[in-house]
């Protein structure tokens, strides 16, 4: 995906170039490791080091021919290093190299997807806090609830990033290892001890076990955590199209200058960001899914789950790089409207504050049932007559009965509802 809201850094680090690089690292520290070994001369070594290098060109025009991808990076290596090539790849298997390149790509690209989730969590700590106080209806099943503020909204998304946070670092975790078995995990043409070597100079952890590949838990974990994260992501993101519909327009993505919003209708300001996000969520989950078919393989291993990940591993993690981005760029221009929070959230004429008329008849002493069908009975004029509730309670002398006047007066207020914010706020960001 080209765009200004991507990261070259990302991209990077799907390139062929950097592929083939890795695999040039893993062999050469493999080859370093065998001369410790007495396996290769100090010699034929240095020789390798110095010459070893490859084209892109070169080995995809090999591939054309030998139809396998580390068959044609050895012979073009080869072509750079000469006789003593004879030693590189020795006792390995493609998969030594190539699930250890894997998981370097991977951990790089997990490194930078953390760095754009610490920043986007930054963006809602301070927004949350920015807007902490500031009132707006809360809404269930689409339905104005009770009042709540904009900053508890932000909250419990910041809430669910840590947990995010978390997956990520763990999946992190369980991709940071790296095989150098041979052909079915056994180590037969090849020493443990090399495997470690390596991995120790990559910063990797050498699989207690392994068969010619890595388990493919290890990479479904990872998959899944980016498809929890564009869960979110995504959740985020319909709720700023929803807090932008013209009838509620309480918040807004910023609509920069030049920014156009409609081929046949110049008055439109759409959320287009927070709809890319939304289908690009699709792509990510869809992607975990196939990193789970992954998981099931022939016996020691097969090739079905190669091709797979040659299409999601750099189509998540780019789109992931790019959603956060996008997001928290979003975010820190996000246009909020507190004037029509207001006028939203006194709309239903003082009906949300129902509960607590119920639970003040409650205490009063009043069956529950009962005190909700005098509540309930106001609360439907209210929606059928655009009748002011605390008006019509006033009027009620059954209910007046069980509530003193300054008592009623008092549950209209604000301040009822956001005593725990502070509690809420110290609870999420301590």
């Amino acid at each position: 995906m080209i765009s200004r809201y991507t990261r070259p850094e990302m991209g990077r680090i799907w390139e062929d170039k950097n592929k083939y690089a890795k695999w040039l690292q893993v062999e050469i520290l493999a080859c370093e490791a065998m001369v410790e070994e007495g396996l290769i001369p100090k010699q034929a070594f240095a020789n390798i080091k110095r010459k070893a290098s490859f084209s892109v060109d070169r080995i995809l025009e090999i591939e054309n021919v030998t139809k396998h991808d580390v068959i044609a990076f050895l012979t073009n290596v080869a072509e750079y290093v000469g006789p003593d090539s004879r030693f590189i790849h020795l006792g390995l298997t493609s998969s030594d190299i190539l699930d250890t390149s894997f998981a370097i790509q991977l951990k790089e690209a997990m490194t930078l997807i953390l760095e754009g989730v610490t920043e986007f969590m930054a963006t809602l700590h301070e927004k949350a806090v920015e807007y902490k106080y500031l009132p707006m209806i809360g809404r269930s099943h689409g339905i104005h609830a009770e009042p709540i503020t904009f900053g508890l909204k932000l909250a419990v998304w910041y809430s669910e990033m840590k947990r995010n946070l978390r997956r990520l670092e763990e999946a992190l975790d369980i991709i940071s290892y790296g095989k150098l078995s041979g052909a079915v995990g056994t180590f037969a043409n090849i020493s443990p001890k090399v495997e470690a070597y390596v991995c120790e100079n990559l910063e990797l952890k050498p699989a207690e076990i392994s068969t010619q590949i890595l388990q493919r838990d290890r990479h479904a974990q990872y998959f899944t955590s980016l498809a929890i994260l564009a869960g979110t992501l995504e959740k985020i993101a319909i709720e700023i199209r929803h807090l932008q519909r013209t009838e509620v327009l309480e918040a807004e993505e910023p609509f920069e200058k030049g920014q156009k919003g409609s081929s046949a209708m110049p008055h439109k300001k759409n959320p287009i960001g927070s709809e890319n996000i939304s289908g690009l969520a699709r792509v990510v989950r869809s992607n975990s899914l196939a990193a789970l078919e992954n998981m099931a393989l022939w016996h020691e291993r097969d090739i079905s789950h190669s091709s797979v990940e040659r299409v999601i591993a750099p189509d998540s993690t780019i789109l992931i790089d790019y959603m956060l981005f996008r997001l928290d760029k979003i975010f820190k221009d996000l246009v909020v409207y507190p004037k029509r929070m207001e006028e939203n959230l006194n709309r239903l004429k003082g009906l949300i504050y129902s509960q607590q008329v119920l639970i003040k008849l409650a205490a009063a002493g009043l069956k529950r049932q009962t005190a909700y069908e005098m509540v309930q009975r106001n609360a439907l004029k209210v929606w059928n007559t655009d009748a002011d509730f605390k008006e019509l309670l006033f009027g009620d002398h059954e209910i007046m009965a069980h509530i003193p006047e300054k008592e009623l007066e008092e549950i209209f207020s604000l301040d009822y509802h956001f005593k725990h914010v502070e509690d809420i706020f110290d609870r999420v960001f301590k």
